[in-house]
């Protein structure tokens, strides 16, 4: 949340990656000598048969007879705007086994790798290649691992490159047959939010693959899984397929599971079937000017206090006070303060402390800094007799080490710790404890894309870095509401980008989170989707709380899209959600300022 506008994270981001890359040294893999038994597993890789096998991102690929390297054509790919013109193809290949990728290509900054190869993925890159310049790097296949992902890019800003005759040397991925379809598939241990599945195994399966509904694919082992995220009351239809060397099989029959009734994780049931959160400015004033808590309309379910902030950057020791008489001339007593808070808490109203916001950086990173925020945390909510905790963590205060890549097992310290304090709390206070989430775009949808620091060291380590966060407190979550303002273009499910503004860009951002998604493309690192009952979409209130601002219109579209599937535009949702807990904004301040405006359109639409 933002006491002022500031430029976009997204784009500075992006600034600084291409920084990183200008100054970078070239990296090249030596090739391992092909074994005479080895072939070229790459389809098409000279590109004479047009871009059969090969897909580009934004239609950036075209086929070309001039330059060409070899044969009679060639492959040219040309970023746009945030497009680094990635063109991929997938590959079968033989499980722990060497395989040497080469490519000849023209243009400046040319990328070539493998991803998914079960092991280490890997990269090379050439700065400048004016005229025709082999890359070349290897790799080993994981001991299960039957598809790699072969791909090239060029850079933000750069004109366009050229490729051809790339190849990939090593055991044919051909061994055999495909298995047999799997059989028994069945349901078990169904809640709210989870279904598990069982089949039978199948003979010469090295994996399995559980396709849901128009969802990622979940690639898994053996011969169970659970699949989270999903909705109460809904019910969804299951297919497992085998994989090995040869090739996938055909799909299972499909089962149907229903989940069961209630709300998301945390403590959702208790919420209105839609939901409306606002942050207070209790600590400080700005242009909307301040506003008394009994003087906050009852259309507000959920009230943010912001915002309690730490002593140091690194202490955890955060500390809360109401905004001073000099700053904020019709500031209540405490006393007043408090009383209002239980008055909107008869009324059936949530009150959480927010811990952070653009100036609150909070690192978490030693045990004495986790300690110390849970034990200042709990003051808080004691002292005021809150709710809950609203997390705002922005700006620095949550990044991945190098090495950190997998959201599932963080190492970081700042992440670990926060997650160990948040589960320390929620043991502290019980069932009844709420638990919201405010990141931005940069931290979560764009982990799709950019992971931490990448492959190449190279990236924001920022990235994505509220991933970890989420999934390991979903279960423990009441509600997510994304910041889907102050972005950057953000690429959606469709790998087209969205901008921020208009409905299309909270119907992307918000079927990403009902959705589920590769992180950084990873097939084999699926974010799992939410509940809806656990997400809202976050606006500002108005055009001077925040870049995006949403027309009501806008945001009516976007409404009736995801909870619908009515007024969706371009963008096509693999899903319909009417359980959408609803919307969250900053701020009732600015809502105040602009006649309130966002939360009577609420009330209107959804008859409040």
């Amino acid at each position: 949340m933002k006491r002022n506008r500031r430029p976009s994270r997204y784009l500075r981001f992006v600034a600084a990656l291409a920084a990183a890359v200008l100054t970078a040294g070239g990296l090249v893999v030596s090739a391992e000598t092909a074994r005479a038994a080895d072939v070229d597993v790459a389809t098409n890789g000279g590109f004479e048969s047009g871009l059969t096998g090969w897909s580009c991102t934004g239609g950036s690929g075209v086929i070309v007879s001039t330059p060409v390297h070899g044969g009679t054509s060639a492959l040219k790919a040309t970023p746009a705007g945030s497009d680094n013109a990635k063109c991929t193809q997938t590959v079968t290949v033989r499980p722990d086994s060497a395989y040497t990728l080469s490519a000849w290509v023209q243009g400046s900054y040319v990328y070539l790798g493998a991803a998914g190869t079960g092991t280490t993925d890997v990269s090379t890159w050439t700065p400048s290649a004016p005229s025709w310049q082999k890359l070349t790097t290897s790799f080993r296949t994981g001991p299960a691992t039957t598809s790699v992902t072969l791909y090239t890019n060029g850079w933000y800003g750069t004109p366009a490159y050229h490729v051809d005759d790339l190849g990939l040397v090593g055991p044919g991925g051909e061994t055999g047959q495909p298995p047999a379809v799997p059989a028994g598939l069945r349901a078990s241990a169904v809640t709210a939010s989870s279904v598990g599945l069982a089949w039978s195994p199948v003979a010469g399966a090295t994996g399995y693959t559980v396709h849901r509904d128009g969802a990622p694919d979940v690639n898994v082992t053996g011969t169970a899984t659970t699949v989270t995220g999903l909705g109460p009351a809904t019910a969804y239809s299951f297919q497992v397929s085998a994989t090995n060397a040869a090739g996938r099989s055909a799909r299972s029959l499909a089962i149907t599971a229903t989940t069961q009734a209630g709300g998301g994780g945390g403590t959702g049931a208790d919420l209105p079937a839609h939901a409306l959160v606002g942050y207070l400015h209790s600590s400080f004033a700005n242009g909307s000017g301040y506003t008394r808590m009994s003087d906050v309309p009852a259309s507000w379910d959920v009230i943010n206090l912001a915002f309690g902030e730490p002593t140091s950057v690194t202490s955890g020791d955060i500390r809360f006070s109401l905004c001073p008489v000099a700053e904020c001339p019709n500031v209540e007593s405490p006393a007043e303060f408090e009383a209002a808070i239980k008055a909107k808490q008869a009324a059936g109203k949530k009150v959480l402390i927010s811990i952070g916001g653009q100036n609150g950086q909070v690192q978490l990173a030693s045990t004495a800094a986790r300690d110390a925020f849970v034990s200042s945390v709990s003051k808080i909510i004691d002292e005021y007799g809150l709710d809950g905790l609203d997390i705002d963590f922005e700006g620095h205060s949550l990044s991945l080490n190098n090495g950190d890549t997998d959201f599932r097992n963080p190492t970081s310290p700042v992440i670990v710790n926060l997650i160990s304090a948040v589960k320390s709390l929620k043991a502290k206070y019980g069932a009844d404890f709420v638990l919201t989430m405010a990141p931005e775009t940069f931290f979560v949808q764009l982990g799709y894309q950019f992971y931490g620091s990448g492959p190449w060291g190279g990236q924001d380590p920022r990235a994505g870095a509220y991933l970890p966060v989420i999934h390991a407190l979903r279960d423990d979550l009441t509600l997510l509401h994304v910041q889907d303002y102050n972005s950057g273009p953000i690429m959606g499910l469709d790998n087209q980008y969205h901008s921020m503004g208009g409905a299309d860009f909270h119907i992307a951002m918000t079927d990403m989170l009902l959705t589920g998604f590769p992180v950084a493309g990873d097939t084999t690192k699926v974010f799992p989707a939410l509940d809806p009952g656990q997400v809202a979409i976050g606006l500002p209130a108005s055009t001077q709380a925040g870049n995006g601002h949403t027309t009501p219109s806008e945001v009516n579209k976007a409404l009736d899209c995801l909870t619908k599937k009515t007024n969706c535009g371009s963008y096509q949702t693999h899903g319909t959600w009417p359980a959408l807990r609803g919307l969250m904004t900053w701020s009732i301040n600015w809502d105040r300022f602009n006649q309130w405006e966002f939360s009577r359109n609420f009330d209107a639409y959804f008859g409040g």
